[in-house]
C-alpha cells in the first residue's frame, strides 16, 4: 500500500505544473515590496532541473512498486517522501495567491524529503537515494529562496542582506546534510542552484556572485571528500 501511495503522490506532483501552467514564479506584486528580479532567486534556466526530478521520482516509485514492494529497506522512506510530494502537488496553486503559506509548505516538503533521504536504502542508490537526493538538494536551495523573498518582500531586510543570510543558511544546511549522508545527486542539485544564483547576480553584485560561487565550490569539495571517505 505504501508503494502505491508513493507512486500516486509522485504522479500528482509531476502533473501539478500542467494543471497550473500560469505559474512562473512568485508574483512580485504579492509582496508589500514587489520582488522584481530578486538577487536571492536563481536565474530562470535553473528551474529546468524539475524535469529530471519529476521523471526520476516517478521511475523510482514505479521501480519500488515493481521490484521492491516487499523490501523492508524501502519502507522507512516511503511515507515521508509521499508526504513531501503530496504537499508539493498542492504547492503551485497556493504559491499563486499566498507566498507566506507557500513558504511554510515548501519547508514541510523539504523536511519530509530530508527525512526520506536519510532513510533511503544505500544499496539502491540509482533507484532510491539519488532521485530523493536530487529532489532534497534543490528543495534545500528553494526553501531558503522563499524565505529570502519574504524577508525582502516584507521589508524585514534589504534584498542584499536577505540574499546573504539565506545563502549562508542554505550552505550551512547543505553542509550538515552532506556530512551526515553524502550524495553526489544532493550536492549536484545544491551546486546547480548556487551557480544559477551567481548567474542572476553576475551583472549586479560581485559580492553575491562570489558568495554563491564560493559556496558552490565548497559544497562540491565537501561532497567529493565525504564520498571519498565512504
Amino acid at each position: 500500500m505504501k508503494s502505491i501511495i508513493l507512486l500516486l503522490a509522485a504522479l500528482a506532483f509531476a502533473i501539478s505544473p500542467f494543471l497550473n501552467p500560469e505559474f512562473g514564479g512568485f508574483d512580485p506584486d504579492r509582496y508589500p515590496i514587489p520582488q522584481i528580479d530578486p538577487p536571492v532567486q536563481p536565474a530562470g534556466y535553473a528551474f529546468a532541473i524539475w524535469g529530471p526530478i519529476y521523471l526520476w521520482l516517478i521511475v523510482s516509485a514505479i521501480f519500488g512498486l515493481w521490484k521492491r514492494r516487499e523490501d523492508t529497506t524501502w519502507e522507512p522512506m516511503r511515507l515521508p517522501l509521499a508526504l513531501s510530494l503530496a504537499v508539493g502537488a498542492a504547492w503551485l496553486p497556493v504559491a499563486l495567491i499566498s507566498p507566506i503559506i507557500a513558504t511554510v509548505m515548501i519547508w514541510i516538503m523539504l523536511l519530509a524529503a530530508l527525512a526520506a533521504f536519510d532513510r533511503a536504502p544505500a544499496t539502491d542508490t540509482l533507484w532510491a537515494k539519488a532521485p530523493i537526493g536530487l529532489y532534497a538538494g534543490w528543495l534545500t536551495a528553494a526553501s531558503f529562496v522563499a524565505v529570502g523573498l519574504l524577508f525582502a518582500g516584507y521589508g524585514w531586510m534589504s534584498e542584499t542582506t536577505a540574499s546573504v543570510v539565506c545563502l549562508l543558511g542554505a550552505l550551512a544546511l547543505a553542509a550538515l546534510v552532506i556530512r551526515h549522508r553524502p550524495s553526489l545527486a544532493y550536492g549536484a542539485a545544491v551546486v546547480w542552484a548556487l551557480i544559477a544564483v551567481a548567474a542572476q547576480n553576475w551583472a549586479q553584485s560581485w559580492a553575491l556572485t562570489a558568495l554563491a560561487l564560493g559556496g558552490g565550490a565548497l559544497i562540491a569539495v565537501l561532497t567529493a571528500l565525504r564520498l571519498q571517505q565512504k
